[in-house]
């Protein structure tokens, strides 16, 4: 696949402070990202208004990808699966990528993203939320572009052992 068009999204918490990052990501980078406000549950519409800036930020720093039709990987939590939800992405004709349940292995923010993130502030103290949100944009800023290449080339192998195992449980990290 040329350009894997495929963003992501997972919920990020780190330390006790509840800090939630959602993140979109595409082959080459981080297309967009926000943290979740203090005490905001992240419900249908928190979800749906996130991926409304998600197609303007799409149109604003990929517009290659904005212009055809594009694929959303996310996982299956209720608020990504709401009607409301499926019907935002068939109208804006963005394809969704079903996620399998119970494969957290298939998520590449699982894998990927969020191990280096707490590889880079592993052992680092925060004084308030504000110090862990900075912290993390810092050490999301530091990965390198090849690294999200890498990544999903390898998201793309787990898929292909994923449809070849038939849906049968695999181990990620054991090599192919």
């Amino acid at each position: 696949m040329e350009d894997c068009q495929l963003p992501t999204t997972k919920i990020f918490r780190q330390s006790q402070s509840n800090v939630f990052l959602i993140i979109f990501l595409y082959i080459r980078e981080i297309v967009h990202y926000e943290f979740v406000p203090t005490g905001q549950t992240v419900n249908q519409i928190y979800y749906l208004e996130g991926l409304e800036r998600l197609c303007e930020k799409v149109r604003w720093k990929r517009p290659e990808i904005f212009a055809n039709s594009w694929i959303l990987h996310h996982d299956n939590a209720p608020a990504h699966t709401a009607l409301s939800v499926r019907e935002f992405l068939a109208t804006k004709q963005i394809t969704v990528l079903e996620h399998p349940a119970y494969s957290p292995d298939l998520a590449p923010s699982n894998f990927f993203l969020f191990p280096k993130i707490k590889e880079i502030l592993k052992g680092r103290h925060f004084d308030d939320i504000d110090d862990i949100s900075n912290s993390t944009m810092g050490a999301l800023k530091v990965i390198p572009q090849n690294q999200f290449q890498n990544h999903f080339e390898r998201w793309t192998r787990l898929w292909h052992r994923f449809i070849a195992s038939q849906g049968e449980y695999f181990n990620p990290l054991k090599p192919e």
